[in-house]
């Protein structure tokens, strides 16, 4: 990742994701366009082999490149023939992927079609002067001029064309006058300056830099100038012409300005004079992805956690499924950075809670939910399902905070999902045991070694409804394949019954689960006399290769419930909320048929509402989408709606 990324000229990321398209249509719509068969064109330099393309839920796919110009540009430029805007706005897109020719004929018609004429002579000129058409081009733009009167864009269009024939001088002699039209040119003005450099050096590009500076409304000449200033370690002079950048601009600040001073101080290490020139005129809606990454890396370059926090969460709330892995490395970072500064102090007293889960993670007792689930008639005892234990590679006997990793998810994952295994194939009533840190900060507890079966029978008994049983997990996950022992102990006498051990590459956890599972309703039916039943139909546990990502969202839900504890609501405990929502919908989607992924989403976000409320309803048309398209079957239907329908209330 580019920290501080610099100007490169223009955006590196589109304003707006381009869309999975449809299949071209059987048959041309009533109005056609005179597109021409398409034939295999060479890659232009840089343009990439393969294109991405996000659909309305934020999949991410890859097109090769020929076939993205044969069989998706035609169906869409069809699509946008008729109406300007749609039309200039793929053409913008597709040139910034290299497909010069293929835009040609659409050019000539929105040149034909546009309210807009200056955008339409100019996208077709482009287009023209990519394809060295030079003597069109000029024929296009001077017609344009008379129509419109002087401009600065078509102006230095012109000069490129008249370049392109040769007319070095007279290309000149326009190119400034374009510039004195409009100095802030991105193009008029890189080429002016490379123009000098080449004929005379540096010192003549930085005096045209300075002749653009001299002119009204200038801006951009300032930023270059200003980098020169601080290369040169004249941070006051690079200061002063910031800030005569800043007053020409207007508002809102262009995002290249902003861009490009806030990437040069955070390279010169002037962190605070990045976020004092910066911060005040950034509008995430308009500055995006590239001025946010480089104010959230000052942020939290130094420790203000919460202003980073509050740019990234601005940044999320534009639903651009293409910034998606980005904001999430920087909400990772940020995490990070929090847990560094948040060690446990040695002379605090540790003070140790349990948590408990009544019944299935994702399915409490009294969810509306509950009624598509079945209870087995004759329920006759209470099992409790205790781990948060897993082998820890270091002698320390020192507290420590960090974040959570893969053994510690699954220390907690492997007694929710045996709870609802149980649940579901017993006529048992199950609660699982989470072990909590109560101290500042509060969070998850990962013991080194297993409970003992007399602490683990204590606990179980302690709950407001005291457990019969209580079945231990303690994992090993530092050899492959991974291994987990389970002993199943009476909480009355603390006697232990039985114990299971199973084993499954890191991987593929359905391995070993499958068999642990068939091991422990065995010994319950042995030593408790529990009555195994056929889980009901309702209930389907993903298969691989959607195994692990159940086993992770049902963690990822315990974690949301916990975050609304006392003690975890204020110190950041929870992190990655947006991914947590979106890997729920990815899952839904592999399971569209699945009514416990579908509660689970449901609960997950009902959940989150409760502790970061903003959040849910960035996802609104994402889940109104899914149930529309990916109805379960009734009555499941109906009462997960009613589910979402309570989350997205008020």
């Amino acid at each position: 990742m580019s920290l501080f990324g610099n100007l490169s000229g223009k955006s590196p990321d589109h304003q707006k994701p381009p869309k999975v398209p449809a299949p071209p249509p059987a048959s041309p719509p009533p109005v056609t366009s005179p597109l021409a068969p398409f034939s295999p064109a060479p890659l232009p330099p840089g343009a990439p082999a393969r294109l991405k393309a996000w659909d309305a839920y934020g999949r991410t796919c890859e097109i090769p490149r020929e076939e993205w110009r044969t069989k998706v540009l035609p169906a869409n430029f069809r699509d946008a023939w008729n109406k300007p805007d749609d039309l200039a706005n793929l053409i913008s897109l597709c040139l910034d992927d290299g497909f010069f020719a293929d835009c040609l004929e659409p050019a000539r018609q929105l040149q034909r079609i546009d309210p807009q004429p200056k955008r339409g002579a100019t996208f077709l000129a482009v287009i023209l002067l990519q394809l060295q058409q030079f003597q069109e081009a000029e024929r296009i733009l001077t017609r344009a001029l008379r129509r419109l009167g002087e401009d600065g864009v078509l102006l230095t269009n012109l000069a490129k064309a008249q370049a392109g024939r040769g007319e070095a001088a007279v290309a000149e002699r326009t190119l400034w006058h374009a510039l004195e039209l409009e100095p802030n040119q991105d193009n008029g003005f890189g080429w002016y300056v490379t123009i000098h450099r080449e004929r005379e050096g540096e010192d003549a590009a930085l005096a045209a830099m300075r002749r653009v500076a001299a002119l009204p409304g200038s801006w951009r000449a300032q930023l270059w100038l200003a980098r020169a200033a601080l290369q040169a370690r004249n941070l006051e002079q690079a200061l002063g012409l910031y800030q005569e950048a800043l007053g020409h601009a207007g508002k809102p600040a262009p995002w290249e300005l902003l861009y490009q001073m806030s990437g040069d101080l955070g390279r010169a290490a002037h962190l605070p004079e990045l976020l004092r020139l910066t911060a005040p005129h950034f509008v995430a809606a308009v500055h995006g992805l590239n001025v946010g990454n480089n104010l959230i890396k000052a942020f939290l370059e130094l420790g203000q956690f919460d202003a980073a926090r509050k740019i990234l969460d601005q940044l999320y709330a534009l639903n651009r499924s293409d910034w998606k892995q980005n904001l999430s490395f920087w909400d990772t970072e940020i995490a990070k950075a929090r847990v560094a500064i948040a060690a446990p102090d040695p002379k605090d007293v540790i003070r140790l809670a349990m948590l408990t889960i009544d019944g299935p993670v994702w399915l409490s007792p009294g969810s509306p939910a509950a009624e598509l689930f079945p209870v087995p008639a004759g329920e006759s005892f209470s099992i409790a399902f205790l781990g948060g234990t897993a082998e820890i590679a270091t002698n320390s006997k020192r507290l420590e905070h960090q974040l959570a990793d893969a053994p510690g998810r699954m220390s907690r994952v492997l007694p929710l999902f045996l709870s609802e295994q149980v649940a579901f194939s017993s006529n048992a009533h199950v609660q699982t045991l989470i072990p909590w840190l109560v101290t500042d900060p509060s969070g998850f507890v990962l013991g080194g070694v297993p409970w003992k079966d007399d602490e683990a029978a204590q606990y179980a008994r302690e709950g407001e409804i005291k457990s019969d049983y209580v079945v231990v997990t303690h994992l090993h996950p530092h050899a492959d394949p991974w291994r987990v022992e389970a002993r199943l102990v009476r909480t009355i006498d603390g006697r232990c019954l039985g114990q299971l051990s199973a084993g499954w590459p890191a991987a593929k956890p359905e391995v070993g689960f499958a068999e642990l599972v068939r091991q422990l309703l065995a010994l319950l039916a042995e030593q408790a006399e529990l009555v195994v039943v056929a889980p009901p139909p309702v209930y389907q546990v993903p298969p691989a290769p959607q195994f692990g990502n159940y086993l992770l969202r049902l963690e990822q839900l315990l974690a949301v419930r916990c975050a609304g504890t006392e003690g975890a609501k204020n110190n950041d405990f929870l992190n990655g909320e947006r991914e947590i929502i979106d890997g729920n919908i990815q899952l839904c989607l592999a399971q569209p048929l699945n009514v416990g992924t579908r509660i689970l989403l449901a609960q997950t976000l009902a959940g989150l509402k409760l502790v970061r409320p903003d959040i849910p309803p960035e996802f609104k048309h994402k889940i109104a989408l899914l149930q529309k398209e990916k109805p379960l079957s009734e009555p499941a239907h109906g009462v997960v709606q009613r589910l979402f329908n309570e989350v997205f209330a008020g």
